[in-house]
């Protein structure tokens, strides 16, 4: 097999520090329990057939709706209902932007490859994460869950990752196996690599940095 061409790269989680740091910060300032989120979050996709988090990340409900669900919802377990409205201030205050892999990203640019950013996200952060670092000097192209109404590890996000890619200038032939694909969450993974894509899954800046430098010499 060739060696990848492109470089597909989620954000949250690999170019920035652990999600579980934002949420561990959002319970402790709210004095949430994880169970009583959990719970809340199961009862919603019960009755509506989809889990609320992933309808949020595709987009189709406002993160306003979203909270105002979650919040009453949460009143069943807390005896009273919790506020929810600084639920984004908290969550990007504990989010820092994680350097090494930025710069082996923007390295990898410069080095010519095609680079893709992949990122399940929330329709009115995107001011909030992008803010976070130069991402267009880095990427080529960023496909957000919540702008195109899917998200991973639903295949149809990744085929439209790589028909957007291929609409660049000099890609149009670029296919699955010619992508690397970065991510925190195995499932994602798992999705990449039934699509022909090499995947490398980021535990450690170490370990993914060796990682991806193997596969791009392969």
């Amino acid at each position: 097999m060739p060696s990848p061409r492109a470089v597909i790269s989620d954000f949250g989680g690999v170019l920035t520090t652990p999600l579980l740091a934002s949420f561990a910060a959002f319970q402790n300032e709210t004095g949430i329990p994880p169970e009583a989120l959990g719970s809340a979050m199961q009862r919603i996709a019960e009755a509506d057939g989809e889990h609320p988090l992933y309808e949020l990340e595709r987009g189709r409900v406002t993160e306003v709706a979203f909270l105002e669900r979650l919040g009453a919802e949460l009143t069943t377990d807390l005896g009273h209902e919790p506020e929810l409205h600084r639920f984004s201030e908290i969550y990007f205050d504990a989010l820092e932007p994680n350097e090494p892999m930025i710069e082996l990203m923007r390295g990898l640019r410069a080095r010519g490859l095609r680079m893709a950013l992949l990122t399940n996200n929330v329709r009115e952060w995107e001011p909030l994460w992008r803010s976070m670092m130069p991402v267009d000097e880095v990427f080529e192209l960023v496909v957000d869950s919540a702008f195109v109404g899917m998200r991973k590890p639903e295949a149809e996000i990744y085929e439209l990752t790589l028909a957007r890619m291929r609409a660049l200038d000099g890609a149009g032939d670029l296919v699955a196996s010619d992508c690397l694909f970065v991510d925190d969450i195995e499932v994602n993974i798992d999705a990449a690599r039934a699509l022909g894509m090499t995947a490398v899954r980021f535990q450690t800046n170490d370990q993914a940095i060796d990682e991806i430098e193997a596969a791009l010499l392969s």
